[in-house]
């Protein structure tokens, strides 16, 4: 029983002690880093991948790609991100910096300062990076703080800060430390080099304790307890959020605390700097190395932005001639509106100057959007209004997304709407290359006005939510129980009308989602030829079988039989294809190709596509260059079913037996094997049979 006492009183094995603390984080359990080394070592260690985006390499971080719903694209976004929060990790200039991200409403600004947040508070719950404070406690041996027993660290601070001060100054500390926990020299320094002051209230309390104490390392101890900072979102421990509020109701003491009324009456001494309530501030309770996110910081009233500036730059919460140093990481953001209204006034430049600010352009990969859709549709069963589940297009999401990107894209004399459109997201746009979307990027990123440059306007994600609302609301989404395709471009028309304010924004946004239309109905047509043909790939084996017969049509020891043996990429096998030298010519008249040299040169851009693309992926399937597929269904539709015309006139007209089994087998076909329900079959059908749109 003596032995177990006395195993108990050891501050070593007692994990609220500071001695058993700072004997972890030499052992290597504990860590002792600031927020930013903390937020750089969590995205670094997460693993880094080398990828190429509109033809330019750039890094891609796992931490922002992991979970249900993640960062979509954001690429420079993040790279620049990462970079600031490593250059401060590393005592650079960025560590008197914030971060601020400038841009349009909906572009997902706020959503990567959640992402992060969540990403934190996930990484600090690993045991080994679990931030840890300190509390005085049996101050009433003390006195002087009444009732008052027990303070904690107002600012979270770490506890090696508080070992790092236990004598009077640096140079005795750090000989007590080296002796009593055996660090050797460079231990000490490199712990030393993380060193920063207590803050008011604590070193205020701490040498109260050390001239009671007698110096004494051992009593000293006594009043000291440790423990983890909370994890908790809702109080903003650890990583907080600070929303503009408006020119009146926004006050510093938000941020920064306010002298408590309730403290004076146990405190004796009323220069306590123990007097001003720091957790009653945003700051102090994001101060032991969390994040703090200010939400549109721009729109707070003039002194409050001073405020910041004074914090951003001193890293101190300062009231009435008191200091508590804070270590966070501050993240902001901004609309275009505010931040160019902010830099107008010239008296603001000081605030600009500390921050790093980053431009944030919406997606413009329409591949990438199909995510950003998926997240604005929604994860949840859709219902209609009478309970009856919602099914979705098979379409709707391609329409959608194809929709809004096309809004984000400038117009450009080298480049048309769909070709900056494919280029974007990596694919072929005939012999236009990355390198004349890279230039015009370039180029209009060089544009002073933020609106002007690449990806810069166009409908965002919450326009896009708003229209998915009303598509969800529509009387014939609820009636048909389908959220039909088509649909959504009258619902994103709605939105143009009534949100987007710039008359000639609105002119460029309707023409836009009109070629987004067209797009939509050249993929009916490649679904209708599936859906007739009762095979899902069928245009998918078409068009490889093209791309095959033109590489094979100038082989060696091909034979009057003109069959082609060639080894299969996607399964490895050697298959046999016989050229048909007039479905080439036909697919290449339909891709408007009339000389010769015209049809050399279109050959030898596929084939070198061939070459390149299934080089990196054996599952390339052509299936991105859209004129190569509407061309290869205009010529399967008017071969097989002896003219597109009479498809659509069997199915609109189904007065006869022979047109109503055609018309229910497709409807089944669809239904089975295409991803269609019978309401968005019968209306995908009905708008194929329609001249709408057509050119």
């Amino acid at each position: 029983m003596a032995k177990a006492a006395v195993a108990k009183s050891d501050p070593k094995s007692n994990q609220k002690s500071l001695v058993y603390h700072v004997d972890a984080v030499k052992k290597g359990e504990r860590v002792f880093e600031d927020a930013f080394q903390g937020v750089s070592r969590m995205i670094l260690d997460a693993g880094i991948r080398k990828v190429t985006v509109k033809g330019k390499t750039t890094y891609q971080f796992d931490l922002f790609s992991g979970g249900k719903k993640h960062l979509v694209g954001m690429f420079d976004e993040i790279n620049s991100f990462v970079s600031f929060v490593k250059d401060a990790s590393e005592g650079g200039s960025s560590r008197e910096m914030a971060f601020v991200l400038v841009g349009e409403p909906g572009n997902g600004k706020t959503f990567f300062v959640e992402y992060l947040c969540a990403r934190y508070r996930e990484f600090l719950s690993v045991p080994r990076n679990k931030k840890y404070t300190f509390k005085f406690k049996n101050l009433d041996k003390i006195g002087g703080y009444g009732s008052i027993t027990t303070i904690e660290s107002q600012t979270y601070e770490d506890p090696m800060i508080l070992a790092m001060s236990f004598r009077e100054n640096r140079d005795e500390s750090m000989t007590y430390l080296s002796k009593r926990f055996k660090f050797k020299d460079q231990e000490i320094e490199a712990l030393y080099d993380k060193y920063r002051p207590l803050g008011a209230c604590s070193a205020y309390i701490w040498n109260q304790i050390r001239e009671y104490a007698d110096n004494d390392p051992v009593k000293m101890m006594d009043f000291i307890e440790i423990a983890p900072v909370p994890l908790i979102e809702s109080l903003g421990t650890i990583t907080g959020k600070y929303p503009a509020k408006d020119k009146i109701t926004s006050s510093a003491v938000d941020l920064m605390g306010e002298e408590s009324i309730q403290r004076l009456l146990h405190i004796a001494d009323t220069n306590n700097p123990y007097r001003f309530d720091l957790r009653r501030g945003a700051l102090a309770r994001v101060a032991g190395g969390g994040i703090h996110f200010s939400d549109e910081i721009y729109k707070n009233k003039k002194d409050l932005v001073q405020v910041y500036l004074g914090v951003i730059q001193n890293r101190m919460i300062e009231l009435d001639g008191f200091k508590w140093p804070i270590d966070s990481l501050i993240i902001a953001t901004s609309n275009n509106s505010e931040f160019n209204t902010f830099l107008s006034e010239r008296e603001e430049a000081p605030i600009i100057d500390r921050c790093r600010i980053c431009y944030v352009a919406h997606n413009t990969d329409y591949k990438i959007q199909k995510t950003l859709t998926e997240y604005a549709i929604g994860t949840d069963v859709k219902r209609s209004l009478d309970h009856e589940v919602l099914h979705q297009d098979p379409n709707l999401n391609y329409a959608a997304s194809v929709g809004v990107v096309l809004t984000r894209l400038p117009r450009s004399d080298k480049l048309t709407p769909v070709e900056t459109m494919k280029l974007a997201a990596g694919e072929v746009a005939g012999e236009k290359s990355l390198k004349t979307l890279a230039e015009l990027i370039d180029q209009l990123n060089q544009d002073t006005e933020i609106t002007k440059r690449f990806g810069q306007k166009g409908l965002g994600q919450r326009n896009l939510g708003r229209a998915v609302q009303l598509l969800l609301e529509s009387s014939e989404t609820n009636d048909g129980k389908c959220m039909f395709a088509l649909d959504i471009f009258n619902a994103l028309e709605r939105i143009v009308l009534d949100y987007v304010q710039e008359p000639a924004d609105r002119t460029k946004f309707m023409e836009d989602l009109k070629i987004a239309r067209g797009l939509y109905r050249e993929r009916i047509m490649t679904e209708m030829f599936n859906a007739y043909m009762d095979e899902p790939l069928a245009i998918k084996k078409d068009v490889l079988n093209y791309v095959n017969m033109i590489i094979g049509v100038d082989a060696e020891h091909l034979g009057p039989d003109m069959m082609w043996k060639y080894k299969d990429p996607q399964t490895g096998e050697l298959k046999a294809l016989k050229i048909d030298e007039r479905y080439i010519k036909n697919v290449e008249e339909r891709l408007g190709l009339k000389t010769e040299e015209q049809r050399a040169s279109f050959r030898n851009s596929i084939r070198k596509i061939y070459g390149q693309k299934l080089s990196v992926d054996a599952n390339y399937d052509f299936m991105d260059n859209l004129e190569l597929v509407k061309a290869i269904t205009d010529v399967r539709l008017k071969s097989d079913i002896a003219g597109a015309g009479s498809l659509i006139g069997a199915l609109a007209n189904r007065t006869n037996e022979e047109n109503q089994k055609l018309y229910e087998r497709m409807i089944t076909t669809m239904d089975q094997k295409l991803g269609y329900c019978p309401t968005c079959a019968q209306k995908t059908i009905e708008y194929f049979c329609s001249q709408e749109d057509d050119n």
